[in-house]
């Protein structure tokens, strides 16, 4: 090549290796050859400053490529076996892990989802469940009535009402039964009722009133008018039997509600009257029982009547004092105690209450001595009262437990528990019908 071909050329590639920089004037260089290295040198021009979506799209794809990097990195550390594993949990999300993380957001709302269906499922099913299933399948020996033989069980003898009914119906005993149930009870109780509601207006009313009791200390019973204030003058008189005095167990003693007259009775079989001016005291009569040792014994309301009953008998034994007859009571229809010893008459007359064994409480009536009802509490039976209207009765058990009822309907109206008490003995009612007193 000749030398001057060989230094152009190499003035053009000094010319184009410096940007920005003119040809010289008096150089061998034609301007298309000036043209060509200008714009050779037109990319070098300084750049413009870059916008902010491009600077964050750049950090994100920084970031990804450090991330890949170092996952990659990961990944070469881990064994096959764990990559395999992976690869079959996770799937193949080697490119992206956005991809995993998607994934398993939408895997967690499809959770949330079938949750919300199961409940809804769960609530069908219930929903069916209450409603009632017919039978798939209706065996016709079903229909036909069993029979069931009532002479040969000792308990269903007892519920017979006659010969006739030695075969009974499964039905028929069902309501027999039932029947039985309800007598022994005095009735259908609160808690075998459908829809019965326990508390009723008289029992917040009652609640209330005790709350106002325990609210408050002090005296209850107001200034007494009959008796003043001061000492209590008492003086010892003649003892009232001593015209007849014994030394058998003294089992009843009681005043007379309208007249001067005391009534003393005892297990010596015998029940003595005595007229009470405290000097003398002079027996009026006596009433001998044979084999009849006395339990207790009661004036009638009117004080017209005297009622006694034995320790190991079922005869009431009803003494006329105006005829001066003695009238025994066998048998009272529908009362099956084997033994008739606790006792109270009402206020008013009109009945006769008798405390069973097993915790029965039966009703009679004064005048005729036949059967009203009967009732039942928990327990035995300690004491029993009546209010002063004969509207109630109150009866006390022996774990403490004081049932109130209504002589009408034979009903429990109240229950409480007596606190405080170790073994109940003896229960009464005031007279104004607002306190009860528990032994």
């Amino acid at each position: 090549m000749p030398p001057e071909r060989k230094s152009r050329t190499r003035r053009d590639r000094r010319a184009g290796a410096t940007p920005g920089r003119k040809a010289r004037p008096g150089s061998g260089s034609t301007p298309a050859k000036a043209a060509r290295s200008s714009q050779r040198t037109q990319p070098a021009e300084p750049r413009a400053a870059p916008s902010a979506g491009s600077a964050a799209a750049a950090a994100e794809e920084e970031e990804s490529r450090l991330r890949q990097r170092n996952r990659l990195t990961l990944e070469d550390d881990k064994p096959a076996a764990e990559r395999c594993l992976e690869q079959l949990v996770f799937g193949d999300v080697e490119d992206d892990e956005d991809a995993l993380l998607q994934r398993l957001r939408s895997s967690r709302g499809q959770l949330h989802g079938s949750s919300d269906e199961s409940e809804v499922e769960n609530e069908a099913k219930d929903i069916f469940s209450q409603k009632k299933k017919q039978p798939v399948w209706v065996d016709e020996d079903d229909e036909d009535e069993e029979i069931v033989d009532m002479s040969n069980n000792r308990f269903r003898k007892d519920i017979m009402k006659n010969a006739s009914e030695s075969k009974l119906s499964k039905d028929k005993l069902q309501k027999r039964l039932k029947e039985e149930f309800q007598h022994a009870m005095g009735g259908v109780p609160d808690w075998a009722e459908a829809g019965s509601k326990r508390r009723t207006s008289s029992d917040d009313e009652s609640e209330e009133d005790e709350d106002d009791l325990l609210q408050r200390t002090g005296n209850f019973i107001s200034t007494s008018t009959s008796l003043p204030r001061g000492i209590l003058k008492m003086k010892n008189c003649r003892p009232a039997n001593a015209e007849r005095p014994t030394t058998a167990r003294i089992s009843s003693v009681q005043f007379h509600p309208g007249a001067q007259v005391v009534m003393v009775s005892g297990v010596d079989n015998a029940i003595s009257l005595f007229q009470v001016d405290g000097k003398t005291n002079p027996k009026i009569q006596s009433i001998y029982l044979e084999k009849f040792p006395i339990f207790k014994a009661c004036f009638s309301a009117n004080g017209e009547e005297v009622l006694a009953t034995s320790m190991h008998s079922k005869v009431l034994y009803v003494y006329d004092m105006l005829a001066g007859k003695l009238i025994p009571v066998h048998q009272v229809r529908g009362l099956k105690e084997k033994t008739v010893k606790q006792f109270e008459v009402s206020p008013d007359g009109s009945f006769l209450l008798i405390s069973g064994i097993a915790g029965f409480s039966h009703l009679l009536s004064m005048k005729t001595k036949e059967l009203i009802g009967s009732m039942k509490i928990n327990g035995r039976i300690a004491a029993s009262t009546f209010s002063s209207d004969s509207k109630r009765i109150y009866t006390y058990s022996e774990n403490g437990e004081v049932y109130v009822w209504d002589v009408n309907s034979r009903k429990c109206m109240n229950r409480f528990l007596d606190e405080g008490s170790l073994c109940g003995l003896s229960i009464a009612a005031s007279k104004n019908g607002q306190y009860v007193a528990c032994g």
